[in-house]
């Protein structure tokens, strides 16, 4: 998922910078059920995140933690 939305934005990002992002990803999606919206919002979220300025992985995730 986080690679399909990677793909449509219109910054490139490097081979490390989408490993951060799906970690994050598959660290928070880990943590409770969610349905397939709330993945994606999830998704853009990051990428929003990361994007804007927030690098750091631990940041990031508890950034986007309910």
């Amino acid at each position: 998922m986080i690679r399909n939305l990677i793909a449509a934005t219109k910054a490139p990002l490097q081979d490390d910078d989408v490993a951060l992002c799906e970690r994050v990803f598959h660290r928070l999606t880990g943590q409770r059920p969610m349905s397939n919206g709330e993945r994606e919002q999830l998704a853009s979220a990051i990428l929003h995140f990361y994007q804007d300025g927030v690098r750091d992985e631990q940041s990031l995730t508890r950034l986007l933690m309910e």
